[in-house]
Protein backbone atom coordinates (compact mmCIF):
# COMPACT_ATOMS: atom_id res chain seq x y z
CA UNK A 1 0.00 0.00 0.00
CA UNK A 2 1.12 3.95 -0.20
CA UNK A 3 -0.08 6.67 1.02
CA UNK A 4 -0.53 9.95 -1.26
CA UNK A 5 -1.54 13.18 0.58
CA UNK A 6 -3.74 12.08 3.13
CA UNK A 7 -5.63 9.17 1.58
CA UNK A 8 -4.84 5.72 1.47
CA UNK A 9 -4.22 3.21 -1.99
CA UNK A 10 -5.22 -0.46 -2.08
CA UNK A 11 -2.13 -2.40 -3.54
CA UNK A 12 -1.15 -4.90 -0.83
CA UNK A 13 -3.22 -7.06 1.62
CA UNK A 14 -5.88 -9.72 2.11
CA UNK A 15 -9.22 -8.23 0.88
CA UNK A 16 -8.64 -9.08 -2.60
CA UNK A 17 -9.02 -12.86 -1.19
CA UNK A 18 -12.55 -11.82 0.48
CA UNK A 19 -15.85 -12.66 -1.90
CA UNK A 20 -19.14 -12.38 -1.93
CA UNK A 21 -21.71 -10.43 -3.22
CA UNK A 22 -25.09 -8.03 -2.03
CA UNK A 23 -27.71 -10.71 -1.07
CA UNK A 24 -31.65 -10.12 -0.97
CA UNK A 25 -30.91 -10.99 2.94
CA UNK A 26 -28.40 -8.30 3.80
CA UNK A 27 -30.54 -5.74 1.78
CA UNK A 28 -33.46 -6.30 3.92
CA UNK A 29 -32.11 -6.36 6.85
CA UNK A 30 -29.98 -3.33 6.61
CA UNK A 31 -33.39 -1.94 5.37
CA UNK A 32 -35.17 -3.11 8.27
CA UNK A 33 -32.10 -1.36 10.84
CA UNK A 34 -31.82 1.52 8.97
CA UNK A 35 -35.45 2.26 10.03
CA UNK A 36 -33.97 3.79 12.93
CA UNK A 37 -32.77 6.37 11.15
CA UNK A 38 -35.77 7.53 9.83
CA UNK A 39 -37.26 8.08 13.45
CA UNK A 40 -34.35 9.97 13.94
CA UNK A 41 -34.54 12.26 11.22
CA UNK A 42 -38.57 12.25 11.69
CA UNK A 43 -37.51 13.73 15.78
CA UNK A 44 -35.09 16.54 14.01
CA UNK A 45 -37.74 17.77 11.85
CA UNK A 46 -40.67 17.73 13.93
CA UNK A 47 -39.57 19.67 16.95
CA UNK A 48 -38.52 22.46 14.21
CA UNK A 49 -42.11 22.32 13.01
CA UNK A 50 -44.38 21.93 15.86
CA UNK A 51 -42.01 25.25 17.61
CA UNK A 52 -43.27 27.54 14.70
CA UNK A 53 -46.99 26.37 15.20
CA UNK A 54 -49.24 28.87 16.98
CA UNK A 55 -50.89 26.45 18.54
CA UNK A 56 -48.20 24.71 20.09
CA UNK A 57 -46.35 27.87 21.08
CA UNK A 58 -49.42 28.95 22.71
CA UNK A 59 -49.75 26.23 25.13
CA UNK A 60 -46.37 25.26 26.07
CA UNK A 61 -44.41 28.78 25.48
CA UNK A 62 -46.47 31.36 25.75
CA UNK A 63 -44.32 33.88 26.13
CA UNK A 64 -42.15 33.34 23.43
CA UNK A 65 -45.95 33.09 21.86
CA UNK A 66 -46.65 37.07 23.04
CA UNK A 67 -43.11 38.41 22.39
CA UNK A 68 -43.51 36.68 18.00
CA UNK A 69 -47.04 38.26 17.90
CA UNK A 70 -46.75 41.52 20.13
CA UNK A 71 -43.45 42.60 21.14
CA UNK A 72 -43.01 45.03 18.48
CA UNK A 73 -39.70 46.42 20.15
CA UNK A 74 -37.72 43.36 19.75
CA UNK A 75 -35.19 42.12 17.01
CA UNK A 76 -36.51 40.10 14.52
CA UNK A 77 -33.05 37.88 15.31
CA UNK A 78 -34.23 37.24 18.98
CA UNK A 79 -38.17 36.74 18.92
CA UNK A 80 -37.30 32.86 19.25
CA UNK A 81 -34.89 33.27 22.14
CA UNK A 82 -36.10 30.95 25.05
CA UNK A 83 -34.29 28.43 26.98
CA UNK A 84 -37.04 26.90 28.14
CA UNK A 85 -38.07 26.36 24.10
CA UNK A 86 -34.69 25.24 23.15
CA UNK A 87 -34.97 22.81 25.95
CA UNK A 88 -37.37 20.59 24.28
CA UNK A 89 -35.93 20.06 21.17
CA UNK A 90 -32.48 19.06 23.21
CA UNK A 91 -33.45 17.39 25.78
CA UNK A 92 -33.44 14.78 23.14
CA UNK A 93 -30.32 14.86 23.18
CA UNK A 94 -29.18 14.74 26.73
CA UNK A 95 -30.92 11.66 27.02
CA UNK A 96 -29.44 10.08 24.46
CA UNK A 97 -25.95 10.72 25.08
CA UNK A 98 -26.34 9.20 28.97
CA UNK A 99 -27.95 6.26 27.11
CA UNK A 100 -25.33 5.33 24.67
CA UNK A 101 -22.72 4.37 27.11
CA UNK A 102 -25.62 1.77 29.02
CA UNK A 103 -26.25 0.69 24.92
CA UNK A 104 -22.89 -0.08 24.50
CA UNK A 105 -22.39 -2.46 27.43
CA UNK A 106 -25.70 -4.06 26.09
CA UNK A 107 -24.87 -4.12 22.10
CA UNK A 108 -21.31 -5.85 23.38
CA UNK A 109 -22.99 -8.05 25.82
CA UNK A 110 -26.32 -9.07 24.27
CA UNK A 111 -25.54 -8.04 20.50
CA UNK A 112 -26.62 -5.37 18.13
CA UNK A 113 -30.25 -6.52 17.72
CA UNK A 114 -31.40 -6.07 21.13
CA UNK A 115 -30.16 -2.45 20.95
CA UNK A 116 -32.11 -1.87 18.38
CA UNK A 117 -35.23 -3.00 19.81
CA UNK A 118 -35.15 -1.60 22.85
CA UNK A 119 -34.67 1.53 20.90
CA UNK A 120 -37.36 0.90 19.06
CA UNK A 121 -39.12 0.43 22.41
CA UNK A 122 -38.21 3.88 24.08
CA UNK A 123 -39.41 5.37 20.58
CA UNK A 124 -42.67 3.94 21.02
CA UNK A 125 -42.85 5.26 24.46
CA UNK A 126 -41.75 9.06 23.76
CA UNK A 127 -44.29 9.23 20.37
CA UNK A 128 -46.89 8.32 22.81
CA UNK A 129 -45.73 11.11 25.36
CA UNK A 130 -45.67 13.43 23.14
CA UNK A 131 -49.15 13.38 20.97
CA UNK A 132 -50.54 13.35 24.41
CA UNK A 133 -49.01 15.59 26.60
CA UNK A 134 -51.06 18.22 28.52
CA UNK A 135 -47.95 19.78 30.09
CA UNK A 136 -44.58 21.02 29.45
CA UNK A 137 -43.31 18.48 31.74
CA UNK A 138 -44.84 15.39 30.29
CA UNK A 139 -43.85 16.76 26.88
CA UNK A 140 -40.16 17.32 27.63
CA UNK A 141 -40.97 13.48 29.36
CA UNK A 142 -41.27 12.07 26.20
CA UNK A 143 -38.96 13.81 24.20
CA UNK A 144 -36.13 12.45 26.99
CA UNK A 145 -37.57 8.81 26.03
CA UNK A 146 -37.14 9.50 22.76
CA UNK A 147 -33.32 10.41 23.21
CA UNK A 148 -33.08 6.82 24.76
CA UNK A 149 -34.62 5.25 21.66
CA UNK A 150 -31.62 7.65 19.99
CA UNK A 151 -28.72 6.69 22.14
CA UNK A 152 -29.61 3.16 21.38
CA UNK A 153 -29.95 3.16 17.93
CA UNK A 154 -27.18 5.31 16.80
CA UNK A 155 -25.23 3.19 18.78
CA UNK A 156 -26.47 0.15 17.52
CA UNK A 157 -27.44 0.97 13.53
CA UNK A 158 -24.02 2.17 11.95
CA UNK A 159 -22.30 -0.87 13.69
CA UNK A 160 -25.17 -2.83 12.56
CA UNK A 161 -24.51 -1.34 8.75
CA UNK A 162 -20.99 -1.45 8.76
CA UNK A 163 -20.85 -5.23 10.21
CA UNK A 164 -23.18 -6.88 7.63
CA UNK A 165 -22.03 -5.06 4.42
CA UNK A 166 -19.69 -6.61 1.55
CA UNK A 167 -16.25 -4.01 1.91
CA UNK A 168 -16.89 -3.12 -1.42
CA UNK A 169 -20.09 -1.61 -0.79
CA UNK A 170 -19.89 -0.97 3.11
CA UNK A 171 -20.76 2.94 2.55
CA UNK A 172 -23.31 2.80 0.40
CA UNK A 173 -25.27 0.61 3.03
CA UNK A 174 -24.47 2.43 5.89
CA UNK A 175 -25.24 5.86 4.28
CA UNK A 176 -28.85 4.43 3.71
CA UNK A 177 -29.09 5.29 7.33
CA UNK A 178 -28.53 9.20 6.78
CA UNK A 179 -30.92 8.02 3.69
CA UNK A 180 -33.47 7.32 6.14
CA UNK A 181 -32.91 10.25 8.17
CA UNK A 182 -33.11 12.47 5.48
CA UNK A 183 -36.79 10.70 4.10
CA UNK A 184 -37.66 11.24 8.00
CA UNK A 185 -36.97 14.66 8.12
CA UNK A 186 -39.00 15.31 4.54
CA UNK A 187 -41.60 13.01 5.92
CA UNK A 188 -41.57 15.69 9.39
CA UNK A 189 -41.68 18.55 7.38
CA UNK A 190 -44.87 17.49 4.75
CA UNK A 191 -46.78 16.18 8.55
CA UNK A 192 -45.92 19.40 9.72
CA UNK A 193 -46.83 21.49 6.78
CA UNK A 194 -50.43 19.43 6.66
CA UNK A 195 -51.48 19.64 10.40
CA UNK A 196 -50.82 23.17 10.05
CA UNK A 197 -53.74 23.71 7.86
CA UNK A 198 -56.00 21.60 10.04
CA UNK A 199 -58.59 23.94 11.61
CA UNK A 200 -58.68 23.14 15.26
CA UNK A 201 -55.53 23.61 17.19
CA UNK A 202 -54.03 20.06 17.61
CA UNK A 203 -52.14 19.77 14.51
CA UNK A 204 -49.01 19.37 16.78
CA UNK A 205 -50.14 16.45 18.40
CA UNK A 206 -50.60 14.61 15.36
CA UNK A 207 -46.72 15.43 14.37
CA UNK A 208 -45.49 14.39 17.27
CA UNK A 209 -47.63 10.98 18.08
CA UNK A 210 -46.70 9.81 13.81
CA UNK A 211 -43.51 8.86 15.60
CA UNK A 212 -44.69 6.02 16.53
CA UNK A 213 -45.37 4.64 13.00
CA UNK A 214 -41.78 3.93 11.85
CA UNK A 215 -40.92 3.61 15.75
CA UNK A 216 -43.75 0.33 15.27
CA UNK A 217 -41.90 -0.34 12.17
CA UNK A 218 -38.37 -0.70 13.60
CA UNK A 219 -39.78 -2.22 16.88
CA UNK A 220 -41.57 -4.96 15.19
CA UNK A 221 -38.63 -5.68 12.54
CA UNK A 222 -35.81 -5.82 14.82
CA UNK A 223 -37.55 -8.92 16.09
CA UNK A 224 -36.70 -10.84 12.86
CA UNK A 225 -32.87 -9.05 12.49
CA UNK A 226 -29.94 -11.44 12.57
CA UNK A 227 -27.45 -11.14 14.16
CA UNK A 228 -23.81 -10.15 12.48
CA UNK A 229 -21.58 -12.79 12.27
CA UNK A 230 -19.03 -10.34 13.97
CA UNK A 231 -21.18 -10.35 17.11
CA UNK A 232 -22.12 -14.12 17.00
CA UNK A 233 -18.05 -14.64 17.39
CA UNK A 234 -17.57 -11.90 20.00
CA UNK A 235 -20.59 -12.72 22.76
CA UNK A 236 -21.24 -17.08 22.01
CA UNK A 237 -17.23 -18.21 20.38
CA UNK A 238 -19.48 -20.05 17.93
CA UNK A 239 -17.23 -20.16 15.39
CA UNK A 240 -19.79 -22.71 13.35
CA UNK A 241 -22.96 -20.49 13.50
CA UNK A 242 -20.92 -17.60 12.94
CA UNK A 243 -19.27 -19.07 9.64
CA UNK A 244 -22.60 -19.97 8.35
CA UNK A 245 -23.95 -16.45 8.99
CA UNK A 246 -21.12 -15.19 6.83
CA UNK A 247 -22.17 -17.59 4.27
CA UNK A 248 -25.40 -16.37 4.16
CA UNK A 249 -25.41 -12.87 3.92
CA UNK A 250 -22.46 -13.05 1.43
CA UNK A 251 -24.61 -15.63 -0.77
CA UNK A 252 -21.33 -18.18 -1.25
CA UNK A 253 -20.06 -20.92 0.94
CA UNK A 254 -16.01 -19.92 0.21
CA UNK A 255 -15.94 -16.99 3.13
CA UNK A 256 -12.51 -18.78 4.65
CA UNK A 257 -10.64 -15.02 4.23
CA UNK A 258 -12.98 -13.19 5.78
CA UNK A 259 -13.88 -15.23 8.81
CA UNK A 260 -10.35 -15.80 9.37
CA UNK A 261 -9.81 -11.92 10.21
CA UNK A 262 -13.13 -12.55 12.35
CA UNK A 263 -11.41 -14.59 14.40
CA UNK A 264 -8.53 -13.08 14.64
CA UNK A 265 -10.28 -9.79 16.19
CA UNK A 266 -12.38 -12.16 17.59
CA UNK A 267 -8.76 -13.29 19.80
CA UNK A 268 -7.65 -9.57 20.29
CA UNK A 269 -11.30 -8.79 21.74
CA UNK A 270 -11.38 -11.26 23.81
CA UNK A 271 -8.57 -9.92 25.66
CA UNK A 272 -10.38 -6.75 25.91
CA UNK A 273 -12.06 -6.50 29.85
CA UNK A 274 -12.23 -2.71 29.69
CA UNK A 275 -12.64 -1.12 26.03
CA UNK A 276 -13.78 2.18 27.38
CA UNK A 277 -9.83 1.84 29.43
CA UNK A 278 -8.17 0.65 26.53
CA UNK A 279 -9.47 2.79 23.63
CA UNK A 280 -7.48 5.73 25.30
CA UNK A 281 -4.27 3.59 24.68
CA UNK A 282 -1.65 4.66 21.78
CA UNK A 283 -2.73 1.86 18.76
CA UNK A 284 -6.51 3.33 18.82
CA UNK A 285 -5.53 7.06 19.53
CA UNK A 286 -6.10 8.45 15.72
CA UNK A 287 -9.59 6.33 16.16
CA UNK A 288 -10.27 8.07 19.25
CA UNK A 289 -9.32 11.14 17.96
CA UNK A 290 -11.50 11.31 14.48
CA UNK A 291 -14.48 9.76 16.74
CA UNK A 292 -14.68 13.04 18.45
CA UNK A 293 -13.90 15.42 16.36
CA UNK A 294 -15.97 14.61 13.22
CA UNK A 295 -18.87 14.95 15.67
CA UNK A 296 -17.09 18.29 17.01
CA UNK A 297 -16.79 19.36 12.92
CA UNK A 298 -20.12 18.04 11.92
CA UNK A 299 -22.35 19.70 14.34
CA UNK A 300 -20.38 23.00 13.12
CA UNK A 301 -21.17 22.91 9.92
CA UNK A 302 -24.38 25.00 11.08
CA UNK A 303 -26.52 22.43 9.80
CA UNK A 304 -28.96 22.40 13.14
CA UNK A 305 -29.66 25.98 12.49
CA UNK A 306 -31.91 24.47 9.39
CA UNK A 307 -32.63 20.89 10.66
CA UNK A 308 -34.26 21.66 14.03
CA UNK A 309 -34.75 25.86 13.11
CA UNK A 310 -36.02 25.95 9.45
CA UNK A 311 -39.30 27.00 9.65
CA UNK A 312 -38.07 29.38 12.62
CA UNK A 313 -35.07 30.97 10.33
CA UNK A 314 -37.74 31.30 7.40
CA UNK A 315 -40.01 33.30 9.26
CA UNK A 316 -37.14 35.44 10.61
CA UNK A 317 -35.75 36.26 7.17
CA UNK A 318 -40.02 37.52 6.41
CA UNK A 319 -41.91 34.24 5.57
CA UNK A 320 -45.02 33.42 6.99
CA UNK A 321 -45.76 30.67 9.41
CA UNK A 322 -47.09 28.30 5.74
CA UNK A 323 -44.38 29.70 3.40
CA UNK A 324 -42.07 28.81 5.97
CA UNK A 325 -43.20 25.11 6.29
CA UNK A 326 -43.43 24.72 3.20
CA UNK A 327 -39.34 25.78 2.19
CA UNK A 328 -38.79 23.63 5.24
CA UNK A 329 -40.19 20.53 2.74
CA UNK A 330 -38.30 21.82 -0.13
CA UNK A 331 -34.86 21.72 1.74
CA UNK A 332 -35.83 18.26 3.01
CA UNK A 333 -36.72 16.86 -0.40
CA UNK A 334 -33.17 18.84 -1.85
CA UNK A 335 -31.63 16.78 1.20
CA UNK A 336 -33.35 13.36 0.20
CA UNK A 337 -31.89 13.35 -2.89
CA UNK A 338 -28.19 14.66 -2.52
CA UNK A 339 -28.02 11.88 0.43
CA UNK A 340 -29.37 9.37 -2.37
CA UNK A 341 -26.09 10.70 -4.64
CA UNK A 342 -23.71 10.18 -1.82
CA UNK A 343 -24.88 6.60 -1.31
CA UNK A 344 -24.13 5.95 -5.31
CA UNK A 345 -20.85 8.19 -5.03
CA UNK A 346 -18.82 7.10 -1.79
CA UNK A 347 -17.73 3.88 -2.90
CA UNK A 348 -16.42 4.93 -6.34
CA UNK A 349 -15.29 8.44 -5.51
CA UNK A 350 -14.18 7.41 -1.84
CA UNK A 351 -15.00 10.06 1.69
CA UNK A 352 -11.94 12.41 1.11
CA UNK A 353 -13.22 13.43 -2.03
CA UNK A 354 -17.37 14.09 -0.96
CA UNK A 355 -16.18 15.41 2.86
CA UNK A 356 -13.83 18.73 0.36
CA UNK A 357 -16.60 18.72 -2.04
CA UNK A 358 -19.72 19.44 0.45
CA UNK A 359 -17.25 21.69 2.10
CA UNK A 360 -16.12 24.04 -0.18
CA UNK A 361 -20.12 23.98 -1.19
CA UNK A 362 -21.06 24.66 2.83
CA UNK A 363 -18.49 27.56 3.03
CA UNK A 364 -19.64 29.48 0.07
CA UNK A 365 -23.69 29.20 0.38
CA UNK A 366 -22.91 30.22 4.43
CA UNK A 367 -20.58 33.29 3.18
CA UNK A 368 -23.36 34.58 0.53
CA UNK A 369 -26.42 33.71 3.20
CA UNK A 370 -24.69 35.59 5.55
CA UNK A 371 -24.04 38.41 3.80
CA UNK A 372 -27.32 38.92 2.24
CA UNK A 373 -28.84 38.99 5.95
CA UNK A 374 -25.43 41.32 6.80
CA UNK A 375 -26.71 43.94 4.22
CA UNK A 376 -30.70 42.99 3.40
CA UNK A 377 -31.98 42.20 6.82
CA UNK A 378 -32.09 44.37 10.01
CA UNK A 379 -33.58 44.35 13.40
CA UNK A 380 -37.22 44.73 12.23
CA UNK A 381 -39.20 44.08 9.14
CA UNK A 382 -38.14 41.19 7.00
CA UNK A 383 -36.10 40.90 3.85
CA UNK A 384 -38.14 41.53 0.38
CA UNK A 385 -39.24 38.36 -1.51
CA UNK A 386 -37.11 37.51 -4.33
CA UNK A 387 -34.33 38.13 -1.57
CA UNK A 388 -36.12 35.73 0.96
CA UNK A 389 -36.47 33.32 -1.50
CA UNK A 390 -32.65 33.57 -2.64
CA UNK A 391 -31.82 32.93 1.08
CA UNK A 392 -33.84 29.63 0.50
CA UNK A 393 -32.21 28.74 -2.76
CA UNK A 394 -28.84 29.06 -1.15
CA UNK A 395 -29.96 27.12 1.79
CA UNK A 396 -30.81 23.93 -0.36
CA UNK A 397 -27.08 24.53 -1.93
CA UNK A 398 -26.14 24.38 1.51
CA UNK A 399 -28.17 21.22 2.96
CA UNK A 400 -27.11 19.25 -0.64
CA UNK A 401 -23.46 20.03 0.11
CA UNK A 402 -24.05 18.66 3.98
CA UNK A 403 -26.11 15.79 2.85
CA UNK A 404 -23.67 14.40 0.44
CA UNK A 405 -20.39 14.75 2.63
CA UNK A 406 -20.71 15.38 6.45
CA UNK A 407 -24.19 14.21 7.16
CA UNK A 408 -23.85 10.59 6.11
CA UNK A 409 -20.01 10.47 6.67
CA UNK A 410 -19.88 11.61 9.89
CA UNK A 411 -21.51 7.93 10.85
CA UNK A 412 -20.30 5.94 8.62
CA UNK A 413 -16.28 6.60 8.74
CA UNK A 414 -16.60 6.65 12.74
CA UNK A 415 -18.45 3.27 12.57
CA UNK A 416 -15.55 1.60 9.93
CA UNK A 417 -12.73 2.32 11.33
CA UNK A 418 -12.55 0.67 14.96
CA UNK A 419 -11.31 -2.89 15.56
CA UNK A 420 -14.36 -5.11 17.42
CA UNK A 421 -11.94 -5.13 20.17
CA UNK A 422 -13.11 -1.50 21.24
CA UNK A 423 -15.84 -1.31 17.85
CA UNK A 424 -19.04 -1.09 20.35
CA UNK A 425 -17.45 1.41 23.10
CA UNK A 426 -15.79 3.33 19.92
CA UNK A 427 -19.30 3.95 18.56
CA UNK A 428 -20.95 5.07 21.82
CA UNK A 429 -17.96 7.49 22.05
CA UNK A 430 -19.28 8.94 18.70
CA UNK A 431 -22.87 9.01 19.45
CA UNK A 432 -21.88 10.46 22.70
CA UNK A 433 -19.63 13.04 21.67
CA UNK A 434 -22.49 14.06 18.41
CA UNK A 435 -25.25 14.65 20.57
CA UNK A 436 -23.27 16.37 23.40
CA UNK A 437 -22.26 18.94 20.67
CA UNK A 438 -25.56 18.59 19.34
CA UNK A 439 -26.88 19.78 22.91
CA UNK A 440 -24.58 22.54 22.83
CA UNK A 441 -25.47 24.04 19.12
CA UNK A 442 -29.25 23.21 19.95
CA UNK A 443 -29.24 25.26 23.18
CA UNK A 444 -27.29 28.14 22.22
CA UNK A 445 -28.52 28.42 18.60
CA UNK A 446 -31.24 31.13 19.42
CA UNK A 447 -29.41 32.76 21.46
CA UNK A 448 -26.55 33.22 19.18
CA UNK A 449 -28.99 34.19 16.33
CA UNK A 450 -30.17 36.99 18.96
CA UNK A 451 -26.85 38.01 19.70
CA UNK A 452 -24.23 37.43 16.51
CA UNK A 453 -27.64 37.71 13.71
CA UNK A 454 -26.33 37.68 10.40
CA UNK A 455 -23.16 36.50 11.51
CA UNK A 456 -23.86 33.15 12.67
CA UNK A 457 -23.36 32.07 9.08
CA UNK A 458 -19.90 33.70 9.24
CA UNK A 459 -18.93 32.09 12.49
CA UNK A 460 -20.72 28.03 11.03
CA UNK A 461 -18.57 29.30 7.55
CA UNK A 462 -15.10 29.77 9.28
CA UNK A 463 -15.35 26.06 10.77
CA UNK A 464 -16.37 24.97 7.69
CA UNK A 465 -13.45 26.06 6.25
CA UNK A 466 -11.51 24.45 9.08
CA UNK A 467 -12.72 21.02 9.14
CA UNK A 468 -12.55 20.67 5.07
CA UNK A 469 -8.53 21.11 5.49
CA UNK A 470 -8.48 18.86 8.77
CA UNK A 471 -10.17 16.09 6.52
CA UNK A 472 -7.83 16.62 3.58
CA UNK A 473 -4.51 16.71 6.26
CA UNK A 474 -5.56 13.88 8.94
CA UNK A 475 -8.68 11.69 7.35
CA UNK A 476 -6.96 8.81 5.06
CA UNK A 477 -8.94 7.24 2.64
CA UNK A 478 -11.56 4.27 3.73
CA UNK A 479 -13.07 2.97 0.85
CA UNK A 480 -12.77 -0.83 -0.27
CA UNK A 481 -11.00 -1.80 2.96
CA UNK A 482 -12.71 -4.07 5.10
CA UNK A 483 -13.46 -3.24 8.75
CA UNK A 484 -11.58 -6.04 10.03
CA UNK A 485 -8.30 -4.36 8.29
CA UNK A 486 -8.81 -1.03 8.86
CA UNK A 487 -5.97 -0.41 11.18
CA UNK A 488 -3.96 -0.42 8.18
CA UNK A 489 -4.81 3.34 7.42
CA UNK A 490 -3.58 4.93 10.24
CA UNK A 491 0.29 3.00 9.75
CA UNK A 492 1.00 4.35 6.31
CA UNK A 493 -0.58 7.72 6.99
CA UNK A 494 1.91 10.18 6.96
CA UNK A 495 1.32 11.69 10.80
CA UNK A 496 -0.64 8.97 12.43
CA UNK A 497 1.92 6.78 11.78
CA UNK A 498 4.28 8.51 13.94
CA UNK A 499 1.86 7.68 16.84
CA UNK A 500 0.73 4.16 16.05
CA UNK A 501 3.38 2.58 14.87
CA UNK A 502 6.55 2.66 17.48
CA UNK A 503 10.15 2.62 16.20
CA UNK A 504 11.37 -1.00 15.55
CA UNK A 505 7.96 -2.12 15.22
CA UNK A 506 6.65 -1.59 12.06
CA UNK A 507 6.48 -5.25 10.93
CA UNK A 508 4.80 -6.93 14.17
CA UNK A 509 2.21 -4.09 14.92
CA UNK A 510 -0.73 -5.73 13.12
CA UNK A 511 -0.08 -8.92 14.90
CA UNK A 512 -0.26 -7.61 18.56
CA UNK A 513 -2.63 -8.90 20.54
CA UNK A 514 -2.62 -7.11 23.95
Amino acid sequence: MSITGGGFVEGRGGHEDYKGKVTLFVVLSCMVAAMGGLIFGYDIGISGGVTSMEPFLKKFFPEVNRKMKEDTEISNYCKFDSQLLTSFTSSLYIAGLLFTFFASSVTRAFGRKPSILAGGAAFLAGAALGGAAANVYMLLLGRIFLGIGVGFTNQAIPLYLSEMSPHKCRGAINNGFQLCVGIGVLSANLINYGTEKLKNSSGWRISLALAGVPASLLTFGSIFLPETPNSLIQRCDEHLKAKKMLQRIRGIDDVDAEFEDLVKANAISKTMKKPFVKITRRKYRPQLVMAIVIQFFQQLTGINVVSFYAPILFRTVGLNENASLLSSVVTGVVGTIATFISMLLVDKFGRRVLFTIGGVQMFISQIVIGSVMAAKLGDHGGLSKGYAYLVLVLICIYVAGFAWSWGPLGWLVPSEIFQLEIRSAGQSITVAANFLFTFAIAQSFLSMLCHLESGTFFFFGGWVLIMTVFVLLFLPETKNIPIEQMDRIWIEHWFWKRIVVEPGREMTFNNEAQ
